[in-house]
Formats: C-alpha cells, structure tokens, sequence
C-alpha cells in the first residue's frame, strides 16, 4: 500500500527520473501533486508495471492530480553536464513547470541539488513507497517512451520501439554494426573496443 503523503497538511510534490541508463535519448523528469484523496489500485512504481498499465495510469494521473509537469534533458546536454546534474536539471525543470507551486519536494532516489528555498526529502526507492513519486515514475517513464518510439522511426536499427535506448543485446549489436548516432550518449563510453567513432546519420 503507497502512502499518501511524507508531510501532512502542506502541497508536496512527488519527483521522478526516466532513462538516466540509457545509452541513448533524454532523461526524463516528472513533478506531480496529488489530492489527499487520489487511490488508483495500479498505481505503483513504474518498473513494476507493464507497458498497458503504465499506459492506462497516465491519464487518470494526469486529469486527477492537482498539477503535474514532465521535462527532458537531450543526450547532448547530458554529455556536456553529466547524468547526475541532468537528471537534477529535468526534475528541476519539471517542479519549474507545475502550475502550483510545492512546499515540500519528495524525490526517489538518495541525492538531489537543492531546488530554490524549498525543502525536500530523499527517499530510496521512493516509487514503490509513495503515491505522488510512483505518479511521477509513471509520467516520466510514458513520456520517455513515446518519445523513443517517435526516434525509432528515425533510427529503426537500434530497436528503440522494444528497448527504448537500453543497453541490451540487440541494441549493443547494432551499435557494433552501425556505430553511434545522434542520440545516443557519447559521454557513456558504449562504442565497442577498436573501433573508431561512427556516426549514423541515416
């Protein structure tokens, strides 16, 4: 059972991060306030749900919270800044895209960079503990993958549209075979050993 809230009584935001292993693609971030009252039986950390549940749970997030946000972060920046500090970046963008300003921050994981003068708690493993973060884990994950399946259509030999930039098997093999291309993080040394850099471009 999720609870509800870390504090009572004041606007907190669930935050959540998407992608931050990927080999290629954005992170992805998501703020979400919830009303006191919101209880969907699904709801549960994003990883423990399917594709289709997933799916179903981001409209009902969407229409009955009080405000939620998602923002990204491109490869780009990524490799320019690092993972870490992009993930912060995207959930500090997402809480800077609320349309209700949070009074307390709850946020998955175990480190965060400080958002503004709002405090804020780190909870491990927070999207299986907490309704807002699961929310949030639910959100970032959706949108992430959309948008994966939007560069599959772009790039279709990595096999986006199944390992939305993941570092399995088929993914890592068409890396060997195609090299790297726009998206994908250069900064996480993922190109085969002995062979030089390649950029896909089609």
């Amino acid at each position: 059972m999720l609870l509800p809230f870390f504090n009572t009584g004041i606007t907190e935001a669930g935050l959540d991060e998407a992608g931050r292993g990927c080999y290629a693609g954005p992170v992805f971030a998501a703020a979400v306030i919830l009303p006191a009252d919101f209880f969907h039986p699904l709801l549960n950390d994003s990883k423990q749900l399917n594709e289709k549940q997933r799916d179903l749970l981001r409209p009902v997030i969407e229409k009955e919270s009080i405000a939620y946000a998602v923002a990204a972060v491109d490869n780009n920046e990524i490799d320019t800044i690092n993972i870490l500090q992009a993930s912060y970046k995207a959930m500090h963008l997402s809480v800077d895209r609320l349309a209700k300003t949070p009074q307390f921050l709850l946020v998955d994981g175990n480190r965060f960079k400080r958002y503004k003068k709002i405090p804020h708690q780190c909870i491990v493993k927070g999207d299986g503990k907490y309704a807002s973060i699961a929310a949030a884990s639910i959100l970032a994950k959706t949108y992430r993958d959309e948008l994966m399946q939007q560069l599959h259509e772009e790039f279709p030999q990595y096999g986006w549209n199944k390992n939305k930039g993941y570092g399995t098997a088929q993914h890592r093999m068409a890396i060997e075979q195609y090299g790297l291309c726009k998206y994908h993080r250069k900064s996480y040394n993922i190109l085969p050993a002995m062979k030089g850099l390649f950029d896909a471009t089609a």
